[in-house]
C-alpha cells in the first residue's frame, strides 16, 4: 500500500464492525454462510483495490475464496440464489429489505455478480466499484434489523425453510 486511499478507509470501517452482541451460533446456517460469503467478497474487493494485488493479504484471501466456491454448493446452500429470486416474486416486501449486494448478485435480472471473487456491479463497466458502494454494503450487512433476520427463528429464515419445502424437485 503506497498511501491511505479511500478503499483503505472502507476496510477500516469493515474491520471496526463486530457481532459481539449477537449469537452467530443461533443464525440460520445458510443465511450465516451467505452473510459471511458477502463479507468475504466485500473484503476481497476492497483489498484488491487498496493493496498490491500480490500482497500476502490478497494471496491468502484468494485461497480462502477458492475454498468457498465449493462450499456454496453444499446442501441447502445451493438453493440460496433461487430463494432470492423467489422472494422477489412471492415476498417483494421482504426482498426489498435485503442488502443490495444480495439482491444484485443473486437476482437473475440484475447484471451484478462476483467475478474472480470481486464484486462487479456492471460487467460492461471497467472502472473500479466506488468506495461509497462498498461502504453502503457494509452498513446494510451490519444493520441491526438485518442481523436479526439471520437468526434461525426469524421471518427470513422461516421463508427460506418454506422455500426449501415447497420448491420444485
Amino acid at each position: 500500500m503506497l498511501e491511505m486511499n479511500e478503499y483503505v478507509r472502507v476496510i477500516q470501517k469493515l474491520y471496526s464492525k463486530s457481532l459481539i452482541l449477537e449469537s452467530p451460533t443461533d443464525f440460520h446456517p445458510v443465511l450465516h454462510f451467505y452473510f459471511t460469503d458477502a463479507l468475504a467478497h466485500i473484503d476481497y474487493t476492497l483489498s484488491t483495490l487498496a493493496y498490491n494485488y500480490m500482497s500476502p493479504r490478497n494471496i491468502m484471501s484468494m485461497e480462502y475464496m477458492r475454498w468457498r466456491l465449493d462450499e456454496e454448493k453444499v446442501g441447502d446452500r445451493a438453493h440460496f440464489p433461487g430463494f432470492i429470486n423467489w422472494l422477489k416474486l412471492e415476498q417483494p416486501e421482504m426482498y426489498e429489505e435485503l442488502p443490495m449486494l444480495w439482491t444484485g448478485v443473486y437476482d437473475n435480472d440484475d447484471p451484478a455478480q462476483y467475478r474472480s471473487f470481486r464484486i462487479v456491479l456492471n460487467p460492461d463497466d471497467k472502472r473500479a466499484i466506488p468506495a461509497d458502494y462498498l461502504s453502503t454494503f457494509i452498513d446494510e450487512f451490519f444493520d441491526p434489523n438485518f442481523i436479526k433476520q439471520l437468526y434461525a427463528t426469524s421471518s427470513l429464515a422461516r421463508l427460506f425453510d418454506e422455500y426449501l419445502r415447497n420448491r420444485p424437485a
